[in-house]
């Protein structure tokens, strides 16, 4: 895949933002130290799995595709501070078999781009993503989605990620209650929506039940650990009769419906769990519960910040949405768009082209 990296040096309208600039005290709490006006703001971003981003802030004008009929678009644009990657670590920087052009920043702190463009009066905090699990690419789109209809849940607030409160998790006809256990519910944090995310991430209370569970379907499997971290097995039958749904149950009656072919991916002539122990992957997260694009491929997932929710649906991820324009109030129809060379999940972990990010508060390049 063939990366167009953001170079300020080919911009005739790239800035770089000064440190003594309001929007760098406001990211940084307040005036760096030895900052002159000369100096540019600069960024550090360590990421839950140990990746990281370190660089500079740039202004520059944005262009995007704004819907003027349906399936037809308009250029659009508007000025965005963002990040401007120098040096990155772990799964962000470059090999043969990971490409990122950058991380698209939809988190909802201000300094993210839908608030950016937002406080300007471009568009609605509003967005929805469908990433196509099947074929690659899907959906994406800034806007109030009025189809399909969406069920939604509240955000939990004072929180920087989009998390919210899971009430239980069903695997077949098991059914684990999450109440009142603060192990089991992330410390009472809630549970992290993160697209940016590959797999899903569970406290051991709920891990340990749901792959016993998995594994207990099929008493002749036998496991193995490829890679020293998936748990994975031979199996020659349909997947979705041999293993075990998983449902997660949300407040407000939102439910979310996990099937094995979403959760068990090919490596090889294995099949591999997808979901992972968030105490063995990290110590200072180990009660952690995040559901990454395991969970949310072939699913239209609907970010309300003017109203703190958050909702989905199952969704054909290669069919189209209706999007209300909210300055005229018509509806029109957006396409999905296909990406050949993503979404396949294997244990290379490619990453999506699509990344909101939920779980950092600040825009990134």
């Amino acid at each position: 895949m063939d990366l167009t990296l953001y170079d300020i040096k080919e911009s005739s309208s790239g800035k770089l933002v000064p440190c003594d600039q309001e929007f760098c005290k406001e990211i940084n709490g307040g005036l760096l130290s030895g900052c002159t006006a000369n100096v540019s703001c600069p960024y550090l971003e360590i990421y839950g799995d140990g990746s990281s981003t370190a660089g500079y802030f740039v202004k520059d004008v944005l262009f995007y595709d704004q819907v003027s009929g349906d399936l037809e678009t308009a250029s659009a644009n508007g000025s965005v501070i963002f990040g401007c990657g120098a040096r990155q670590s772990g799964d962000l920087s470059s090999s043969n078999e990971e490409a990122l052009d950058g991380i698209l920043g939809f988190g909802k702190a201000n300094s993210s781009l839908i608030s950016q463009l937002a406080s300007s009066g471009k568009v609605k905090k509003m967005f929805a993503h469908c990433l196509n699990g099947v074929n690659g690419g899907g959906i994406f789109a800034i806007g109030h989605v009025v189809q399909p209809k969406v069920n939604v849940t509240r955000l939990l607030p004072d929180q920087p990620h989009y998390s919210v409160n899971m009430t239980g998790v069903q695997i077949g006809h098991s059914f684990i209650s999450l109440s009142n256990d603060a192990s089991q519910q992330g410390d009472r944090k809630g549970t992290i929506i993160d697209s940016g995310t590959t797999l899903a991430y569970l406290p051991e209370a709920i891990y340990e039940p749901l792959v016993y569970k998995i594994i207990s379907q099929q008493p002749d499997l036998k496991v193995q650990t490829l890679h020293d971290e998936y748990t994975c097995f031979q199996y020659t039958g349909s997947l979705d009769d041999g293993f075990p749904l998983v449902t997660f149950y949300f407040e407000n009656g939102l439910s979310l419906k996990v099937y094995p072919h979403d959760y068990l991916f090919a490596s090889g002539n294995f099949w591999c769990i997808g979901w992972q122990n968030s105490g063995i992957q990290s110590r200072d997260n180990k009660n952690m519960t995040l559901l990454g694009d395991l969970v949310l491929s072939n699913k239209l997932v609907f970010y309300n910040l003017e109203s703190q929710v958050i909702g989905w649906t199952e969704y054909n991820c290669s069919s189209s949405i209706k999007v209300r324009d909210e300055r005229t109030g018509t509806v029109h129809l957006v396409g999905s768009h296909y990406i050949s060379s993503a979404c396949t999940l294997t244990t290379n972990l490619v990453m999506m082209i699509l990344f909101l990010i939920a779980l950092l508060h600040k825009l990134i390049y």
